[in-house]
């Protein structure tokens, strides 16, 4: 493998950081758990990214998130070991740069990018649908208004949010648990329709979902429990990562997994019909099943597990920046400000700098949004399973780290899944993030790779 990373040390030598940050290790297994399962916002996802995939998949949408859930136990093993190898606030760019090579490492750090840019607002925009029971708001206004709070939040204590998530979690999982106990107690058709593959047409008739259109639906089944991955992102601010990394993956995928999935099969079996499955008015569907009340409660709740969201993603997101900048991927003075740590230790240039950018993505076209990140999303995954296959060569072979079972054939699957996943998506998202990592390897060649020196030094925190 050729232009791979030299020893850290070498690289510190060689371009002394003028402006040091080192993150505070301060939370646990259980705070990071808490951080992790909030940024997977499973009540959120269920209510604002579920409802698409019933309007394409219908009944099949249980199914189609049990296999992505599947395929992502295999993501969480490569995210776990990488992670205990390499604990860094850059996450997945960090682990593939090490085990890859620097241009694999920068490209996954600009897919990572593209994702952390684009998923806070597109769940941020659900928050007025869940408002509506009080007050009618324009989606992408009140989309916008979440990110900035998010952002003012994002700029505080980590333990503190830790805290603040915390709370919120619970009434998002009572909110899940509400609509789970409510579907199943209404139920309209048998356990047979989980895997009846069934959607309303254009109609109101009765079509058949076919594999293709489940496969071109993983990806977006992917991105319904991708927040799993940001235990790596709290690495280095976790107590003791070579333990608690994988034990934070592993738990939230699989919480995770059951909050969104239960609800699901609940929602399939509960709907009065296919017509009312298809639209996705989940709100609706609770309302008829209770009563205004409850319906009522359970929309506050989706809307503070929103908020929960956006302020858990930024503070991953800051992050994300302010790794790439202490590692040198831009010039200077950019980097001297996005490496900047406020009085109460958050990258708080860093914060602003996807907080506000995403507060204007709230404006964009929702459809584009979900097809973008559900392609980056998946070429993410495959260059983490690239550097998991790297993860056993030469000296990393011995390093004390967590090891996954089913080595090398999970990451080896796992590849040649991603791939077919890939090539089935709508070719205008292919186009869209295929342009912008292009640009980005523009980037590489012009500006980064001339200057291997002194760009891109891709540090490893002690553990």
């Amino acid at each position: 493998m050729t232009d791979t990373l030299r020893p850290v040390e070498t690289a510190a030598a060689q371009a002394p950081d003028r402006h040091p940050g080192k993150l505070k290790r301060s939370i646990g297994v259980v705070g990071g758990t808490l951080l992790t399962l909030s940024c997977v916002t499973p009540a959120s996802t269920l209510f604002v990214v579920v409802p698409d995939l019933f309007g394409s998949l219908g009944t099949a949408t249980a199914l189609t998130i049990a296999i992505g859930s599947l395929l992502c136990v295999a993501v969480a093993f490569c995210y776990s070991e990488l992670g205990t190898l390499i604990p860094s606030a850059g996450g997945e760019y960090a682990m593939v740069s090490t085990m890859a090579g620097r241009l694999a490492g920068w490209l996954v750090f600009v897919l990572s990018l593209l994702v952390v840019m684009i998923v806070p607002p597109v769940i941020a925009m659900g928050t007025a649908d869940y408002l509506a029971p009080l007050v009618h708001l324009d989606p992408s206004w009140t989309g916008a208004s979440v990110m900035l709070l998010a952002t003012l939040a994002g700029l505080l204590d980590l333990r503190a949010n830790a805290w603040i998530t915390g709370v919120f979690l619970v009434l998002e999982v009572i909110a899940a648990a509400v609509v789970a106990v409510l579907g199943f107690s209404h139920a309209e058709r048998g356990p047979d329709s989980l895997v009846s593959m069934r959607v309303a047409g254009p109609n109101g008739a009765p079509d058949t979902v076919t594999a293709l259109l489940v496969v071109s639906g993983l990806a977006i089944a992917l991105f319904v429990t991708q927040g799993f991955s940001t235990a790596v992102y709290l690495s280095e601010e976790l107590e003791n990562p070579r333990r608690s990394v994988a034990r934070t993956v592993l738990a939230t995928l699989a919480i995770s997994t059951v909050i969104i999935l239960v609800p699901v099969a609940a929602i399939t079996l509960g709907a009065p019909d296919l017509a009312a499955l298809t639209g996705g008015d989940l709100s609706t569907m609770v309302t008829a099943w209770s009563n205004s009340a409850v319906g009522t409660f359970v929309s506050l709740c989706v809307a503070l597990a929103i908020i929960n969201a956006g302020i858990v993603m930024v503070i991953q997101n800051s992050r994300v920046l302010f790794a790439s900048a202490r590692d040198k991927a831009w010039p200077e003075p950019v980097n001297a400000l996005f490496s900047r740590l406020g009085r109460f230790g958050s990258p708080w240039v860093s914060t602003l700098a996807v907080g506000v950018p995403g507060a204007a993505l709230c404006f964009v076209n929702l459809d584009t949004l979900y097809g973008v990140t559900g392609v980056s999303v998946t070429g993410m995954y495959l260059l983490v399973a690239i550097a998991a296959l790297l993860s056993r060569r030469g000296t990393h072979r011995h390093t004390p780290a967590w090891r996954m079972p089913l080595w090398p054939a999970a990451p080896l699957l796992l590849i040649v899944v991603l791939l077919y996943i890939l090539i089935q998506q709508d070719p205008a998202y292919l186009l869209w993030t295929g342009g912008i990592t292009a640009a980005a390897t523009l980037y590489w060649a012009l500006y980064l790779r001339p200057r291997r020196e002194t760009r891109w030094l891709v540090s490893i925190p002690e553990a």
